[in-house]
């Protein structure tokens, strides 16, 4: 089988793809890539979510590691995500192995790869890692593995509590007894996956709905979007509850309701947080934003004159400027957001808790927050849709687009364009769509943005027609 990694690991459907034969060729290429890099030494760091089976894949990578002379640290129950990054920052690790398909569906289980800067694997070490299984099985190389009882027994694993110096580090950041004062009503929904009593811990006396170990995560992917929200919304639009935050499967992604009951995306998420750390917490950097964020934190950039970097779409582009320039905070518009002081990595709890500092220094709602920001650069309106389209029609359509040509869409001038991920049409008003084909399934993606909903709305059918679909 061929390994690609994709935006953050290598991921595919359990018993199908994601095998113990398929994850141990994965595993063996990782420990050799450790081994070739000379930070083998260092040791690595283990991790898993609540998947089904994920316990079990993360003990065959410990033995792989082990059979290798690698020492390992296990966390010592499912731990989310940035909580393994901070572990490999904290102990100096090589590299951490985190078992995790993130957002994915049930069906899914995942590989995702953390450099010993405490952050995702950037492009150049992913393809280092596809290069090595397909060598490794060209050669018959075998996989070299210890059992996980003869490698405990030897001291090759330690078992750590990966929220002591997570949660030390969160308390570094966050002012916490600030927010624990302010007795915010707070709803949680960690959709069954592993920031599961994360926040609960941190602050008592918030209310966690679907925090129960469910494999099949209630029979929905775990991403805290819009239609996957519901009953969080209901709690808060109830007025038994002021904010409602939500996490992905292995809580490096943010989700939030407001003090309406409404859905607070990740652009106004980042929106919010980037005016917090700026304005209230005095912090300074640059900002990365993908191609597909709003356009608010470009006139946020402007305001306050820090340099503004825009990237393809996956966070591993963010974690990359990041490393190499003064960054103040960096996001997506999956609800990816990272920032200065903490590793250059996604972190769905800091987002959470920055959200409840902001409202506790501020004793205002989310959507207070926001609205003072638009009252100063102007009210803006998103929607993305995700249309099934076949392979052929897709390739078909990237050819026309890349022809261009196009210079009305939806009887506007189109004033810019922007091939940086897909194919995106600015307008002189600022609004602008994104068409976007995946790479890896029969999908196309219409993003819009603009200042009143209508204008998103004729914009995303002109995609549609444009598109055939």
């Amino acid at each position: 089988m061929q390994i690609k990694f994709g935006t953050d690991g290598w991921r595919g459907v359990i018993a199908r793809d994601f095998t113990f034969d398929n994850l141990s060729m994965v595993a063996q290429a990782t420990m050799d890539y450790l081994q070739r890099e000379e930070l083998a030494s260092r040791g690595l760091v283990v991790g898993y979510d609540r998947r089904f089976l994920s316990r079990e894949f993360a003990e065959r990578v410990v033995e792989i590691a082990a059979g290798n002379g690698i020492r390992v640290w296990l966390t010592d129950g499912y731990a989310p995500t940035p909580a393994v990054s901070w572990a490999v920052r904290e102990f100096g690790a090589g590299a951490g192995v985190m078992i995790t398909a993130s957002h994915n569906p049930p069906a899914y289980n995942g590989f995702k790869v953390k450099e010993a800067f405490g952050g995702s694997a950037r492009p150049a070490t992913t393809s280092q890692l596809e290069e090595l299984v397909a060598a490794n099985q060209a050669t018959g190389r075998p996989v070299v593995a210890i059992p996980f009882a003869a490698a405990t027994a030897a001291g090759t694993v330690a078992l750590f509590d990966a929220k002591a110096g997570y949660f030390r580090q969160l308390g570094h950041y966050v002012d916490l007894e600030l927010i624990r004062a302010a007795r915010i009503p707070v709803a949680v929904d960690p959709m069954y996956g592993a920031g599961a009593g994360f926040f609960g811990e941190l602050l008592p006396g918030i209310h966690e709905i679907h925090g129960a170990e469910n494999p099949a995560f209630g029979g929905q992917p775990p991403e805290p979007t819009e239609e996957h929200l519901t009953e969080l919304a209901a709690l808060v639009g109830s007025g038994s509850y002021r904010v409602g935050l939500a996490l992905d499967g292995d809580a490096d992604r943010i989700g939030a309701v407001d003090e309406r009951g409404e859905f607070f995306s990740s652009h106004r998420i980042f929106t919010v947080l980037l005016r917090h750390l700026y304005e209230r917490k005095g912090l300074r950097g640059g900002v990365v934003k993908t191609v597909s964020t709003t356009r608010m934190i470009d006139l946020l950039a402007d305001k306050y004159g820090v340099p503004l970097h825009e990237t393809p779409i996956g966070f591993k582009h963010i974690c990359e400027l990041m490393l190499d320039h003064d960054i103040l905070m960096g996001g997506e518009e999956s609800g990816g957001l990272g920032v200065k002081g903490h590793i250059p990595e996604r972190d769905g709890i800091l987002m959470g808790l920055l959200l409840l500092e902001a409202m506790a220094m501020t004793g205002k709602g989310l959507r207070q927050l926001l609205d003072e920001t638009m009252a100063e650069i102007g009210t803006f309106y998103y929607q993305r849709l995700d249309l099934p389209i076949a392979n052929g029609p897709k390739e078909q359509l990237v050819q026309r687009l890349r022809g261009g040509g196009l210079t009305t869409i939806a009887g506007r001038p189109v004033a810019r364009e922007n091939f940086r991920d897909g194919f995106k049409f600015i307008f002189g008003d600022g609004s602008w769509l994104l068409i976007r084909p995946s790479g890896t399934e029969p999908v196309l993606r219409l993003y819009s943005e603009a200042g009143d909903p209508a204008t998103v709305g004729e914009l995303l059918a002109a995609g549609r027609e444009i598109a055939g679909l």
